[in-house]
């Protein structure tokens, strides 16, 4: 059967790009033909990006704009030039269709392909800030069609409420149509239930449905170079507190620290040497994983990876997105401790983690998954 694939638009996120490829070869391997429904990004709109840069020309021009800044939107031509190794990924082993979020087209591409069925997730698909369109994410463009439609390991990200009332009701009504839901954290069965009225089980992220010996053969067929250091540091959003605790680990475990993300972030003042602005490969990402003896990051799939490949690692809370990603993760592993804040204790650095509990629990939570769609894409 073939299965189109709905999930958060491919670019340059590690996690989103490994959790679609993780589902895509476990389809494969059930026996089924994949594409992913690729989408645009969700950026800042032209109305919007017109209206701050009229605002800052003002205030500069009435002499309240000091030290404020213009919007930087990169041109096509930069963000081609950062993304040119995570690119390479996406075309080399990612099925996938152009960009497209217009309902009409979407339709018309599920028809000329002969899609029969659509597996909505992994990620934070059903989050509303990170959506171009939330309605596409429950399949508003398959109205009629005679198809299979299930959510696999379909994320909210926050264990709240965030949807307006009409994109609820619009929700609720496409979500019935579903046959099956799952969900990545505890919270969001909550929430299917509470707010969708369906019911909905968790499952694990795709990535963990994969083993560490997968990951390390993409490595393998890359030929990717090892790593400079033994403490990898992922961190997504940099500040001072978690500098801090990169170094008191660091200096505690006696690790040199290294990461496997852009030198600089793309922007204004950093275009000017964009070459130190490029993502460097997956592989490379993964490579870090293998190469490393602890991990201290505060992004979910760097817990993810790190539980995958039986790193000892912290995760540094981070709010801005989503918490309920952690809990749910950590929890389910008897892993709670492993998320600090601010305050960090560091004794905790010589508690071990008992790696056996822990694969015990991920092969009991793989069955289970792996059930789920091979039930419901009969």
């Amino acid at each position: 059967m073939k299965i189109g694939i709905i999930t958060q638009p491919l670019g340059f996120n590690y996690g989103g790009l490994l959790q679609n490829y993780a589902l895509q070869t476990v389809l494969r391997r059930i026996g089924h033909e994949v594409v992913t429904l690729d989408q645009p990004n969700c950026q800042i709109g032209l109305f919007q990006l017109l209206a701050s840069a009229a605002k800052t020309f003002l205030l500069k021009l009435i002499g309240k704009g000091k030290g404020r800044r213009y919007p930087f939107v990169a041109k096509p031509s930069q963000i081609k030039h950062i993304a040119r190794y995570t690119d390479y990924f996406i075309d080399k082993y990612l099925v996938h269709s152009t960009k497209m979020i217009d309902a009409d087209k979407t339709a018309r591409y599920v028809r000329e392909n002969h899609i029969k069925a659509f597996v909505v997730g992994s990620d934070q698909v059903w989050r509303p800030k990170y959506n171009v369109d939330i309605y596409h994410s429950f399949l508003d463009f398959t109205r009629g069609m005679d198809v299979r439609r299930i959510a696999y390991a379909a994320s909210f990200g926050v264990d709240t409420w965030e949807y307006s009332s009409r994109e609820t009701d619009c929700c609720r009504q496409l979500v019935q149509a579903f046959q099956a839901v799952s969900v990545r954290e505890e919270s969001g069965v909550t929430l299917c239930s509470k707010y969708l009225g369906v019911k909905a089980i968790p499952v694990l992220d795709p990535t963990m449905l994969l083993d560490k010996e997968d990951y390390e053969l993409l490595v393998e067929q890359e030929d990717e170079s090892s790593c400079d250091g033994n403490m990898l540091c992922y961190i997504l959003d940099k500040s001072e507190t978690k500098n801090r605790i990169v170094n008191e680990v660091a200096e505690y475990l006696h690790l040199s620290p290294f990461t496997v993300m852009p030198i600089q972030p793309l922007n204004g003042e950093t275009m000017k040497n964009i070459n130190q602005c490029v993502f460097p490969p997956v592989t490379k990402w993964l490579r870090g994983f293998m190469d490393t003896s602890f991990v201290v990051c505060d992004s979910f799939h760097g817990a993810v990876f790190s539980i995958i490949f039986n790193k000892p690692f912290l995760v540094i809370a981070n709010q801005g997105r989503g918490m309920a990603r952690f809990y749910s993760l950590l929890r389910m592993y008897g892993l709670e401790d492993r998320l600090v804040t601010d305050d960090m204790d560091i004794s905790l650095l010589e508690k071990p983690i008992d790696w056996i509990v822990v694969n015990r629990k991920r092969e009991e939570m793989k069955d289970i998954s792996l059930a789920f769609l091979r039930e419901n894409l009969k």
